[in-house]
């Protein structure tokens, strides 16, 4: 029965406000046609609690439980983009470290053949579960696990993006990148650098994008 409720929020002005949302993110300097038709298609709205809907489409950060938040659509576009390269290609493999509400995830799985998300909190994982079934994405591998130890047996992977800050890169994501993979990752405690990391064959060439916060990436200790 909840799911039917999640579906039927999926239509109405969803539709509108997602491609409201995109020219936004747009005219902030997201360019990749790809992300920004992927924004302009998710229903934002039903990722987070009923009660904060009427912000759904705003740019702006909101809170979904479990001390997790849904990130700033912004950044979910930001790291999208990154993740794809400055070709824009599509890639074949994607290892999302932090499912959350599951919207980064339906944006990732919009625009590559096959998602594979680690998620520690089950009660998240379950919802977001839901949500893109109502979306009808049937391209994701959900596993209920630690992100510092990425999801070693789908390895390697063409790109790997971590949606929450870690105090440090994660030696074995890098590891599960394939040759010329990028890793997409918050670093830091109380400053966080969003930064790019790309695999040169036993070596890791990498860049620093912009100033972000996210909550931290914990290790161990599933709930």
């Amino acid at each position: 029965m909840k799911n039917n409720i999640i579906k039927s929020r999926v239509g109405g002005k969803s539709k509108r406000s997602g491609e409201l949302l995109a020219q936004k993110l747009q005219a902030e300097g997201i360019t990749n046609p790809k992300v920004l038709q992927a924004i302009a298609n998710s229903p934002r709205h039903i990722f987070i609690p009923e009660i904060l809907a009427h912000k759904a489409y705003d740019n702006t950060a909101l809170p979904i439980g479990q001390g997790q938040t849904i990130s700033q659509p912004y950044i979910v576009a930001k790291m999208s983009e990154l993740l794809l390269g400055k070709k824009g290609d599509r890639t074949s493999s994607i290892l999302e470290i932090g499912t959350g509400s599951g919207y980064q995830t339906s944006i990732l799985a919009q625009i590559t053949d096959k998602v594979f998300s680690v998620e520690r909190i089950k009660a998240l994982q379950f919802q977001a579960k839901r949500c893109l079934r109502a979306m009808d994405l049937h391209n994701i591998s959900m596993k209920h696990g630690d992100g510092w130890k990425g999801w070693i047996s789908k390895a390697p992977f063409d790109a790997i993006i971590v949606t929450a800050g870690a105090s440090s890169v994660p030696e074995a994501l890098l590891e599960q990148l394939v040759d010329g993979g990028r890793l997409i990752i918050p670093v830091g405690e109380q400053t966080q650098i969003l930064k790019i990391i790309t695999r040169q064959g036993d070596s890791y060439n990498e860049e620093q994008v912009e100033a972000v916060r996210f909550v931290p990436l914990v290790p161990g200790d599933l709930l």
